[in-house]
Formats: structure tokens, C-alpha cells, sequence
């Protein structure tokens, strides 16, 4: 799947039921090894009103990346400084879609102006976005539902060296 082109493209709200599935499945089935199943249905529960959901991902800017005609991964970022959602289909992950979410959110951020960007990550995330350059701040307690879940706050200096990276 990783040797097929990846193309990124805005969000429409006809996308919102396939990433509500694809939210949902990344984290029943990536973040075990971190968060219980009562952390992970408490966290999924975020997209069970697809509406609501859908109406959050308009309110940001929100893309879209899509191999081979299926939709494998999609970034949030909200007020151009900071990414709310970064999700990867489970069959995609590891083959770059991760990667090239968060450039464009970085790219876009620094074409508007914003000098850092800042994620709570998962602890499932915090390796990804640490390797990013991204720099831990504060550890979080976030309340889903009756289940809390650990978060990391973390910032990146968004600077010329966009080909550092590539």
C-alpha cells in the first residue's frame, strides 16, 4: 500500500462517516499498548454523533489523504497553530501518511503566519510527534466520558528548514 501516491485534498462533509470509521478504528486498534478498552470506546465515543463530528472537522482546517482512491488518514488543525486531530487508518500506518499529514499542517501553519504549532498527543503519538522536532510541555489528565486519558502537550518552532525532514 506505502508505494502508491498519496494525494492530500480538503475535507468535504460527505467524508465525515469515513472518518468517523477511520477515527474509530485507529484507536480501538493503535493505542492498546497505551490506553485500556475502556480509555479507547471513551475516546472513540468522539465520533459516534457523526454530525457533531462532522461539524467539528468543517470548523477546521481539515485534510484529507487518499491512496488509491481510499481515504487512509486525515489532520485537523485549528486556528492555524494547533493540530486538535492527526489520525491514520490502522492499514496505513507506518508507510508515510502520518508523515505527510503533519507536513502539510506544518507548511500551511508557516505559510499563514504561525511561528509554532502545538498537538496534545496520545502517549501512542508522542514518539511520532517528538521525532518531529516536537518539544514536550506539560503532561495532561482528559476527561472521555467516565475514562481518563493521559495526554502530552507539545510545541514545534515552525522555522525555515522544511527540507530538514524530507
Amino acid at each position: 500500500m506505502s508505494t502508491l501516491r498519496l494525494a492530500l485534498r480538503p475535507f468535504l462533509p460527505a467524508d465525515t462517516p469515513v472518518l468517523a470509521a477511520l477515527f474509530t478504528a485507529a484507536i480501538l486498534e493503535l493505542t492498546g499498548e497505551d490506553y485500556d478498552l475502556d480509555q479507547q470506546e471513551a475516546w472513540a465515543a468522539a465520533a459516534e454523533d457523526e454530525v457533531a463530528f462532522g461539524e467539528r472537522l468543517g470548523a477546521l482546517l481539515t485534510l484529507v489523504a487518499v491512496r488509491a482512491g481510499t481515504v487512509v488518514g486525515f489532520v485537523a488543525v485549528k486556528d492555524n497553530a494547533h493540530i486538535e486531530m492527526l489520525y491514520v487508518h490502522p492499514e496505513a500506518a507506518g508507510s508515510g501518511v502520518g508523515k505527510a499529514l503533519c507536513d502539510a499542517a506544518e507548511t500551511l501553519a508557516r505559510a499563514r503566519g504561525t511561528t509554532a504549532l502545538s498537538v496534545d498527543a496520545s502517549d501512542t503519538a508522542l514518539g511520532f510527534f517528538q521525532h518531529r522536532g516536537y518539544v514536550p510541555e506539560r503532561r495532561n489528565t482528559v476527561a472521555r466520558g467516565n475514562a481518563w486519558l493521559g495526554t502530552t502537550t507539545l510545541r514545534k518552532t515552525l522555522g525555515e528548514e522544511k527540507a530538514r525532514l524530507q
